[in-house]
């Protein structure tokens, strides 16, 4: 299938490794030049070498926090016009509601929900004027049903849901789409750490923790950052263009759920 990206320009965050990489790649295997965002430089550029090298596309990298205002405006210089944003930050700390403090929640909102907020009010004027454009938040399967111990990932990822749910429908009429993908559990740092967790307060191994949560998944395994992208490239292509604010699951089924 031709997904009709060839020659567009997309803005990924995050995406050094992860998820974020997942859907740099799936991306420049259709022939979207890139601009690459992550805090840590050195993973960032060997993402971008591999990805060059893989898939002849131009990318541009940019070291910087996408959570703070500096970071926004060297990654949004450095991208210029975009026809794509891919927005993706780590989420918050796990504990339990006795635990976080109102700076804890201000900096979940901030990493969460008012950064790709901030991202999209930037991007989104310019793909209106062009009449076409894409954007692809990476939020959480916790926006459908909470995860007790992500509280601050919950409340903030909420909050940017309820924004999309809103403008998607402002601005499909110009041309331009969005909408989020909601990952379960898949094979990142995330999930190490995730797992490490349980696997310290329970006294179990890493491997034991996996398979415990894996358990729980009816596909029973982690989703893989390859599926994940191919979901948001689709997502960007010329044939989603009648998907609009839609919350996409990638789950592999653990949500128990008929809508």
């Amino acid at each position: 299938m031709d997904l009709g990206l060839t020659g567009k320009r997309a803005l990924v965050c995050a995406s050094s490794k992860g998820l974020g990489r997942g859907c740099a790649e799936a991306l420049a295997a259709e022939g979207v030049d890139l601009v690459l965002n992550a805090r840590g430089a050195a993973a960032l550029e060997a993402t971008a070498a591999e990805i060059r090298a893989a898939h002849g596309v131009a990318v541009v990298t940019v070291a910087a926090d996408i959570t703070s205002e500096a970071g926004r405006s060297a990654v949004l210089e450095a991208a210029g016009a975009v026809d794509i944003l891919v927005t993706n930050a780590g989420g918050p700390p796990p504990g339990m509601w006795s635990d976080w403090s109102r700076e804890d929640f201000i900096k979940a909102l901030d990493a969460n929900m008012l950064t790709p907020i901030a991202l999209m009010q930037a991007v989104l004027p310019g793909m209106i004027a062009r009449g076409w454009g894409r954007v692809v938040n990476i939020t959480s399967g916790s926006v459908k049903a909470p995860i007790p111990v992500l509280g601050l990932s919950n409340s903030a990822r909420a909050g940017l849901t309820g924004f999309v749910a809103g403008t998607a429908r402002q601005v499909a009429g110009k041309g331009v789409i969005i909408n989020n993908l909601l990952p379960g559990i898949h094979d990142t740092d995330r999930a190490s750490a995730l797992d490490s967790g349980v696997a310290k307060s329970e006294g179990i191994s890493m491997a034991e923790a996996r398979t415990k949560r894996e358990a729980t998944i009816p596909a029973r395994r982690y989703g893989t950052a390859a599926e994940f992208g191919a979901a948001c490239a689709f997502l960007c292509s010329q044939h989603a263009g009648f998907i609009v604010g839609q919350n996409l699951l990638l789950d592999g089924g653990a949500i128990n759920a008929t809508l």
